[in-house]
C-alpha cells in the first residue's frame, strides 16, 4: 500500500499501525463508528494522516446519508489535541452542500496535497538542518513517529531523513522508543529500516546523554498543533528533549504541514491536552506492571514553548511566529 490512508471501493483503507512492526495489515473503515474507533486506539495517528481520516469519515458519512453533520462532530472530536482532524472534517464538511460526491472529490484532494506539502516541507527543513549542521554525515535523533506512516503518504520530520539520505548525508538516527506505546521504537525504526537508512533505538531517557557525549547533531521532530507565536505541542516527551538539545547546543526542528498551525490560538497555554488511559501505563501486553492502586498521569502531548526551538518549517519555509508572546511555565 502506497498511502498510509486511502479511499477504496467505497471505504476508507488504513495501514494498521498497532500491529507493526510484527505484521502488515490492512482495515477497511466502512462505518464512521469504525473510523472512530481506529482513531481513538491509534490504529490511524499522526496529524496529517488525522487530518486525511477526518476528511475521509465525513466521505463515509455523506455516503452513507442520515446526520452527516452529527457524525463530523463525532469524528472532529475523537482526539483533542491534533488540529488537523477538526481540520479536515471542516475542509469536507464545506463541501456537503454540493453533495456526496464533492465532499468525497474535496477529501481525495486533501490526501494528494498531503503528499506533496509534507514533501516539500520536509526539503526546506532539510536545508534549515545543513545550515545549522556543519558536521557531515549527520547523526539525527528522532521522537515518536513523523514519518509516511503519521502522514498521508511521505512524512514530515522523517521526510528530512529521506532527503538527506538520498544525498548519503545521514550517518545514523537515534530513535527514542517513545513511551507509553512505544512509537518510535515500533514505527519510526521500521519506516527506517524498510528505507535501508542505519538507525538505533534508545530508551528515552538516553536522550539527553546522546547529547552529552556528542552523538546528535540534530534533532528532528514532527507537531500535532502549532500555536500562532510559534509554540509546538507534539507526543510527551518533546519538551524535555527540547530543553535538553537547548542546554547542549543541538538544534531542535520542527517539521509540520501549515494545517497543523492553528492560529486561532495565541500561544501554546490554550491547546488541549489529550489523557490516555491508564491502562498503557499499568500493563504491557495484558500483564499488570505496576500495583493495582497505582495512580497515572499519562498526558499523550506536551507543549514546547517557541524559545526552545530552533525553527518550525512548513512547506512555506520557517514559520516565525506571530506576536511571540512572552514564553510562560507555570511555577511548581
Amino acid at each position: 500500500m502506497r498511502r498510509t490512508i486511502d479511499w477504496v471501493d467505497g471505504a476508507v483503507v488504513v495501514i494498521d499501525q498497532t500491529a507493526l512492526p510484527g505484521a502488515f495489515r490492512l482495515l477497511e473503515l466502512r462505518t464512521v463508528g469504525e473510523l472512530v474507533d481506529a482513531v481513538r486506539r491509534l490504529a490511524v495517528r499522526g496529524a496529517p494522516a488525522l487530518g486525511a481520516a477526518g476528511a475521509l469519515g465525513v466521505a463515509l458519512a455523506a455516503q452513507a446519508g442520515g446526520d452527516v453533520r452529527q457524525d463530523a462532530e463525532l469524528i472532529a472530536h475523537a482526539r483533542p489535541t491534533a488540529v488537523n482532524l477538526a481540520w479536515g472534517v471542516a475542509r469536507a464538511l464545506a463541501k456537503l452542500d454540493e453533495g456526496p460526491d464533492a465532499v468525497l472529490a474535496e477529501a481525495l484532494a486533501l490526501l494528494d496535497e498531503d503528499e506533496l506539502l509534507n514533501e516539500t516541507a520536509s526539503k526546506h527543513a532539510a536545508e534549515v538542518v545543513l545550515a545549522a549542521c556543519p558536521r557531515r554525515p549527520l547523526r539525527l535523533l528522532s521522537h515518536c513517529n513523523a514519518g509516511r506512516l503519521a502522514t498521508v503518504g511521505w512524512g514530515s520530520a522523517l521526510g528530512v531523513v529521506w532527503h538527506l539520505h538520498e544525498r548519503g548525508l545521514v550517518e545514523e538516527v537515534l530513535v527514542d522508543e517513545t513511551r507509553p506505546l512505544l512509537q518510535g521504537a515500533r514505527l519510526t525504526a521500521w519506516e527506517l529500516a524498510q528505507a535501508d537508512v542505519p538507525y538505533r533505538v534508545q530508551p528515552d531517557g538516553a536522550a539527553a546523554a546522546a547529547m552529552a557525549r556528542g552523538l546528535v547533531d540534530c534533532v528532528l521532530v514532527g507537531a500535532d498543533r502549532i500555536a500562532a507565536n510559534g509554540d509546538v505541542a507534539n507526543k510527551i516527551g518533546t519538551y524535555g528533549l527540547a530543553i535538553a538539545a537547548k542546554h547542549h547546543g543541538v538544534p531542535f526542528v520542527v517539521v509540520a504541514p501549515s494545517s497543523t498551525v492553528d492560529e486561532s490560538l495565541p500561544d501554546g497555554a490554550g491547546i488541549a491536552i489529550e489523557e490516555r488511559d491508564a491502562g498503557e501505563l499499568t500493563e504491557y501486553a495484558g500483564v499488570p506492571i505496576t500495583p493495582p492502586d497505582a495512580g497515572v498521569f499519562n498526558p499523550a502531548f506536551d507543549v514546547t514553548p517557541h524559545d526552545l526551538i530552533t525553527a518550525v518549517v512548513t512547506e512555506h519555509g520557517v514559520f516565525r511566529g506571530a506576536g511571540r508572546s512572552p514564553v510562560r511555565r507555570r511555577s511548581p
